[in-house]
């Protein structure tokens, strides 16, 4: 099958809401070159090898995505375009916007982004190892064997670390996890693996539902993390000890307004995908909701919250 390749370049505070835009315009998933994390890591000898070179500008965030060569992809084209020049709406900087395209062969981009993703230590325990490399695991590590496929999340991106950070400090012995918008199921297999009792992770789309489920297995914790597809928290019954969402602002601010009813009295919320600028605007939605603010971590221009629900 022939396929479009499209990608743009933009800036670190765009990236999730362009990934966002790619998304619903029917791309199972996106391809992040993000040079300021790749030269981070390349300095850190987290990588025993890495042949990509120092990028030499790393403000330029290119993103990717890949649409069918059908009828409908010159209206895509239009819409993805004007989708992103109404970024500037919601405070945020597209950078050069740079638009391109060009027919690609399947089996060309399936593998392309594995360039990109290698074993990577990303909190106190947790490191995140694709499926094809190996790795010599050393004492007190949690190793979360990755193959993110066509869906979100290799770990890598500020916004899924600092959620794995919080969750290796939250995370008790039987907790009940929500994971809203899961995507490649990382998170959802990280809080498994830190001892919850019981993970529900729900997407919106069905292959990321697809390859969440099978990175469950794969890490042989199927048992502990279930996976449906769902929009945000419709569907999900109960209360949770722990609900994280790694998703964008507005989605957060339009989520946030339910998290009283499904998280457990002292249970804590954790936001991800925030751009540092709009911290405020979703701090102030979560108390609205009478959410009290237990820590705000900042890295790379991105924020992530973890608030509490306190006592009725």
């Amino acid at each position: 099958m022939k396929w479009a390749e499209i990608s743009i370049q933009t800036t670190h505070e765009a990236t999730e809401a362009v990934a966002n835009i790619f998304h619903e315009l029917g791309a199972s998933g996106v391809v992040i070159e993000d040079p300021e994390v790749i030269n981070a890591y390349r300095r850190s000898g987290t990588w025993d090898y890495c042949d990509l070179p120092e990028a030499e500008n790393p403000e330029i965030v290119t993103v990717k995505a890949y649409l069918p060569m059908d009828d409908d992809l010159d209206d895509k084209l239009r819409l993805f375009e004007a989708r992103v020049n109404e970024l500037s709406r919601y405070q945020l900087n597209k950078g050069r916007g740079h638009i391109y395209w060009q027919e690609v062969q399947e089996e060309d981009w399936a593998s392309s982004w594995k360039n990109y993703f290698h074993p990577i230590k990303v909190g106190e325990k947790i490191v995140i190892k694709p499926s094809w490399e190996k790795y010599n695991q050393a004492e007190g590590e949690i190793v979360v064997e990755l193959d993110p496929g066509m869906a979100f999340g290799t770990g890598t991106h500020h916004t899924t670390a600092m959620c794995i950070r919080i969750l290796e400090d939250v995370i008790k012995p039987g907790d009940i996890v929500f994971d809203v918008g899961t995507g490649s199921g990382i998170l959802a297999v990280a809080a498994a693996k830190l001892g919850a009792g019981a993970v529900y992770a729900v997407d919106l789309d069905p292959v990321a539902v697809n390859v969440a489920a099978d990175n469950a297995s794969v890490n042989g914790v199927s048992h502990i993390v279930k996976v449906a597809q769902g929009d945000l928290l419709t569907g999900l019954t109960g209360t949770a000890d722990v609900v994280v969402a790694n998703i964008i602002a507005d989605v957060i601010i339009r989520l946030v307004k339910d998290i009283p009813q499904k998280l457990k009295e002292g249970g804590v919320f954790i936001a991800s995908g925030v751009i540092a600028e709009r911290l405020g605007d979703v701090t102030a939605a979560m108390l609205a909701q009478g959410l009290v603010i237990d820590r705000v971590v900042e890295e790379g221009g991105w924020a992530a919250i973890a608030v509490r629900r306190g006592g009725d």
